[in-house]
């Protein structure tokens, strides 16, 4: 029988539930303005119950051997795949990226499930040689607790299992607020868990509108029944979450803001630099924390880029429904997102840059954004010193390596960076000075499943994804014997 993945309520505890309050709240698609559906809107004294659930679960989870959480990880992602298109056409709903995309997002999450659930087999400790006789030393791994996690609206389902697949596969439950904008992916996720055979109080989501955000992440935080927790979002969030946390001093994963260059040297092979970059910078409409941010140009390509870029956004960059076919730059989330990005582009013109193409709000209005091209941006403009999180591609000429390495480190994010080149020379030695978490080299995608994900100095703590992301939920025990004799 055929699950239906849609659901009005919250997962707590392995029971379907509203708030204790009886408060809703409506999710709006941000394609069309029409209402999806409501959800619970939940508060500190909901979240205070998931966490005592998630709690008593842990006693018993953690004691599971990790071939039988792999069993159950095995089958959450397979259901995963049986339900891509619904889970697909859900996430387009409520959060408007083209449906190509977001099936290529379900693949990528289910992954992490799958990925997990093979890697909890392989928590290896180690056997230390003694510096004594009479003792044997030894390392072991276990889960470290409850995880308190808050997911971000850009990849609703992704996000989820990167971090709670992890989680729940390394022996920790999990209690988890998604983005007030996209919560129905997060619950759909709950409900092939639940089908997977998932225990009650494994995984618990709890869902809340804007006016109840801070309360309940200042709950997860300052809870002492919770020993971990998980963000990803916004830089300013993840300093207060982390001030939060310290009074009972958690173990804090943070995945935070970018500021992403994207640089392309004179010896670059123009049309992957190009194909490069469209797939960087426009991918879900610019709503990602590792889309390119400051194009760097060398001046002795610069017009050809500038030139090639604007063809490239004019032939191939279709705005709409995400539903729709052959759409592939959908809505910005909502209204406050347009209001910033058409700020930040009213300001650099207002500055001295070119509009080549955009610059506006879309001819269809609502949430949409015009595919934008910048040129004869400079440093000190808005649009490079913030994250724009929109489809505005804002382009710096630079003279020199040097320049463009200075340029691109001087900022507080350090999580993604890119560049083209054809010199391998040059390859290596700006690879090594970029102060990124992730570099792509003649690439503009760089994340993977297998491989690590996070940033350095203020975009964020610690790694997800990869032999690395179950780390985040383990603890290291050193153990010792005594009175072993001869």
């Amino acid at each position: 029988m055929s699950l239906n993945l849609k659901t009005d309520k919250a997962f707590v505890d392995g029971k379907w539930i509203s708030a204790s309050s009886g408060k809703t709240y409506e999710v709006l698609n941000p394609a069309t303005g029409q209402v999806l559906g409501s959800v619970p809107d939940m508060d500190q004294d909901d979240v205070r119950d998931a966490i005592k659930a998630a709690h008593t679960a842990f006693k018993s989870w953690k004691n599971t051997l990790p071939k039988e959480r792999s069993v159950i990880m095995k089958k959450w992602y397979d259901l995963s795949l049986n339900y891509k298109k619904e889970l697909a056409t859900l996430l387009t709903e409520e959060n408007g990226k083209p449906l190509a995309e977001a099936e290529g997002e379900i693949l990528y999450g289910s992954g992490f499930l799958e990925w997990f659930g093979e890697e909890c087999r392989r928590t290896y400790g180690d056997v230390v040689p003694s510096p004594v006789q009479s003792k044997r030393t030894l390392v072991i791994k276990q889960p470290i607790g409850v995880a308190g996690m808050i997911t971000p609206w850009n990849f609703p389902n992704a996000m989820v299992t990167r971090k709670a697949g992890a989680a729940i596969a390394a022996g920790c439950t999990v209690v988890l607020r998604p983005a007030e904008d996209t919560p129905f992916s997060a619950l759909a996720l709950c409900k092939l868990a639940e089908e997977a055979g998932l225990p009650p109080g494994v995984l618990n989501v709890v869902t809340s509108d804007r006016g109840n955000a801070g309360p309940i992440g200042k709950e997860l935080c300052e809870n002492p029944l919770v020993s971990k927790i998980s963000f990803t979002g916004s830089t300013a969030v993840g300093k207060l979450l982390l001030s939060q946390s310290a009074d009972t001093v958690k173990k804090v994963s943070l995945e935070l803001g970018g500021n992403a260059p994207f640089i392309v040297f004179d010896s670059a092979d123009l049309q992957k630099a190009v194909n490069g970059l469209l797939a960087c910078k426009f991918r879900n409409a610019g709503q990602t924390c590792v889309c390119a941010n400051r194009v760097l140009v060398q001046e002795g390509i610069y017009a050809k880029f500038v030139h090639a870029l604007a063809l490239a956004i004019e032939n191939t960059l279709k705005t709409g429904n995400g539903l729709e076919p052959g759409v592939n730059q959908g809505p910005l989330i909502n209204s406050r997102a347009v209001e910033k990005v058409d700020g930040l582009v009213k300001d650099a013109v207002a500055c001295g840059a070119k509009v080549i193409v955009g610059g506006k709000n879309a001819a269809i209005g609502g949430n949409f954004y015009e595919p934008t091209l910048l040129s004869d941006v400079t440093v000190d403009m808005r649009v490079v010193q913030e994250e724009i999180f929109g489809p505005v591609a804002a382009i710096v000429k630079f003279k020199t390596e040097a320049e463009a390495i200075e340029i691109a480190n001087n900022t507080t994010a350090g999580l993604a960076s890119y560049f083209f080149t054809t010199d391998i020379a040059q390859a290596w030695r700006v690879s090594e000075k970029l102060q990124y978490g992730l570099v792509g080299v003649n690439e503009g995608i760089v994340s993977a499943v297998e491989s690590t994900f996070g940033g350095w100095k203020e975009s964020g703590l610690g790694s997800e994804g990869g032999k690395y992301g179950l780390d985040e939920y383990l603890v290291r025990k050193n153990i010792c014997y005594g009175g072993i004799t001869s």
